[in-house]
């Protein structure tokens, strides 16, 4: 793959006419489960309501502004290139109804009386022509983002910090696993105008460098754990939470639970594309992987930041194998 420059173009103001395709061509392919459903752009904007300020009734930032915001920055990113419509997960409805309907049993309620926005979104958008391959599996560049109600302050007036969280990175697509690290995620984007908001997506598609993820991925295929030292991590692991806080300095933060390392544990023999060889040895480049699927049950609001752990970890790793630096979940 060839070295990706974000030079902004103009392009034409018809985003139809300059590879977004439509909605039938969209990445359905579920990149997480827990706890949420699928729902279109189209389905946003048309049907849930938009949450105000309370103090002076003033709209919040939407999902769908959000999403669509990305959008158009990607689009004049990559102009030339093919990119899907959005994939959105959406969790946690905050249901309400029309003042009308306010005595009515709710098996009486129409749908017209009912209201609902949902407090967490993620969405990706898939730019299948930027790709590679890394040890068989195919791999294509996304983009997407992060929306939590929760994390604003709604009791108050419109100008309050507004919170987003946007990532670059790749997915797999033989089992739609997404691989972030720390170089293509802004977690703590705080904003109190739309113009804002897209400036820093903006400076995170200008800074991000795809090209060295790549090598970065490909650079786990070199690596293997044998049986034994896999064994080590999953108990290095599962130690690691109970560790006093003054023991953790220096150490790769791991932000996995037991639910997801046993996941882990039972992949390793029974995944399909990931499990270890006939000789018991796996390679990072399947361990990454046993670790971003198990990541896949994670809520929303903590996805890309257990997405970088897992990174991070693995690249530990790698390095203590490569006797660049110790590994204190090997060592």
């Amino acid at each position: 793959m060839e070295e990706l420059m974000l030079t902004p173009v103009n392009p034409p103001e018809d985003m139809d006419a300059i590879g977004l395709m439509d909605d039938t061509h969209s990445s359905e392919r579920i990149f997480i489960q827990a706890n949420t459903i699928r729902a279109t752009l189209h389905e946003i904007k048309s049907q849930h309501v938009i949450p105000v300020f309370l103090k002076d009734n003033e709209c919040a930032i939407s999902h769908g502004d959000f999403i669509e915001t990305v959008m158009d920055i990607v689009s004049r990113s990559y102009y030339g290139e093919q990119i899907l419509r959005p994939s959105v997960r959406l969790s946690h409805p905050i249901k309400g109804r029309v003042p009308d309907a306010k005595d009515k049993p709710v098996s009486q309620l129409q749908e017209w009386e009912k209201t609902v926005y949902y407090e967490r979104m993620m969405f990706v958008i898939e730019i299948p022509s930027i790709t590679d391959d890394i040890d068989g599996n195919p791999v294509t560049f996304t983009v997407g983002g992060v929306k939590s109600y929760s994390q604003d302050n709604l009791y108050n007036r419109k100008g309050a910090d507004e919170h987003f969280k946007v990532f670059a990175g790749f997915q797999n697509r033989v089992c739609t696993n997404l691989s972030v690290w720390s170089d293509g995620l802004a977690a703590d984007i705080r904003v109190k105008t739309p113009e804002q908001l897209r400036n820093a997506i903006l400076n995170l598609l200008l800074s991000f460098n795809p090209v060295d993820q790549i090598h970065w991925m490909r650079s786990l295929v070199e690596y293997s754990l044998s049986e034994k030292q896999f064994a080590q991590l999953i108990g290095r692991c599962r130690m690691y939470q109970y560790l006093p806080q003054k023991e953790k300095e220096g150490i790769e933060q791991l932000l996995f639970g037991d639910q997801q390392i046993g996941t882990v544990c039972r992949d390793y023999y029974r995944d399909n594309s990931f499990c270890r060889t006939s000789d018991r040895d796996i390679n990072l480049w399947k361990l990454y992987n046993l670790f971003t699927g198990a990541n896949k049950t994670t809520y929303i609001d903590q996805f890309l930041e257990r997405s970088v752990s897992a990174s991070r970890l693995v690249e530990g790793i790698r390095d203590s194998l490569s006797n660049t630096r110790s590994s204190w979940f090997l060592n």
